[in-house]
């Protein structure tokens, strides 16, 4: 059984433990109504770039030549790319997208199709390394990136463009937590290459608007489709950041609340042994009053 003082230092250290999981608490909500801000103000112009990107597709002035639109023909070599946080003491916000992204590869390999792993953020890097290190190509940094910029996406997508037109792969997708509210993040996958064409929403926008495009669409395609792939990385990014950020206010205060509860048992189990040594000591004193 612990001393008093060894009970006393103990809780000294909790204490300590709480100040400091309460601050990062605070510091996440600052961050998280910015981060969420970001994300909701970027969904809009997803969505846009998304439709715009069905109707031209949908059109018979296209020709559907690009690699990127229709693929290169094969579905062999998969890249995997897997954005996670730089930082941890963020609860499952990182396992989750693991997770998701460990059961689409198994289920590649169950197909005997090959794969690669591009990763965004630390953590995920980390916890993919021992087991598919053979399979990881290439790190994205973010670390010293104090806001998440559309060129950030931007240089992503020109690499991964890139190594897509030098055969390095055929199929993109990337994995990424949706932000839905501080206690619900769902990881999701995303096609980037090729990119994928709702049929559904393409019957919708026809049946209720014409739009007129200058110049030509098969020059619009051209030249949408490289932003339509850095986007959809834009959107993913910023919809982690604010996942990130309620993952972590969420976890915070649950180590905040428990180190409240671990203190609260602490003393009780204090004062119990500090009464106890005083019973004793009372004893031994009336005991010896007795002898005497």
């Amino acid at each position: 059984m612990p001393n008093l003082k060894d009970l006393k230092n103990r809780i000294e250290s909790v204490k300590s433990t709480r100040k400091i999981t309460k601050a990062m608490q605070m510091v996440a909500a600052a961050k998280l109504r910015k981060a969420q801000e970001a994300a909701e103000q970027a969904r809009p112009y997803a969505d846009k770039m998304s439709l715009v990107m069905d109707k031209i597709t949908s059109s018979d002035n296209v020709s559907s030549s690009s690699p990127l639109l229709t693929g290169n023909g094969n579905n062999n070599i998969h890249l995997i790319i897997i954005a996670t946080s730089e930082r941890g003491l963020c609860g499952a916000f990182n396992s989750s997208i693991v997770r998701l992204a460990k059961n689409h590869i198994n289920k590649l390999k169950s197909e005997g199709s090959q794969f690669k792993i591009l990763t965004i953020g630390k953590k995920g890097r980390e916890q993919l390394k021992r087991e598919f290190g053979e399979n990881m190509i290439d790190h994205v940094d973010l670390s010293e990136v104090k806001k998440i910029a559309y060129e950030n996406a931007s240089t992503i997508s020109d690499n991964i463009i890139s190594m897509f037109l030098n055969n390095e792969f055929d199929v993109a997708t990337i994995f990424y937590n949706q932000f839905e509210s501080v206690i619900s993040q769902v990881p999701q996958a995303a096609q980037l290459i090729p990119i994928e064409i709702n049929s559904d929403k393409i019957q919708n926008i026809n049946s209720i608007s014409n739009f007129v495009y200058e110049p030509d669409e098969q020059e619009i395609i051209e030249d949408l489709l490289p932003k339509a792939i850095a986007t959809k990385i834009f959107t993913a990014l910023l919809e982690n950041g604010a996942s990130e950020q309620g993952a972590r206010m969420s976890a915070m205060d649950n180590a905040t609340r428990n180190a409240g509860d671990m203190i609260d048992k602490l003393t009780i189990q204090f004062n119990r042994s500090r009464q106890a040594a005083i019973t004793n000591e009372l004893i031994e004193i009336i005991s010896g009053a007795e002898a005497l």
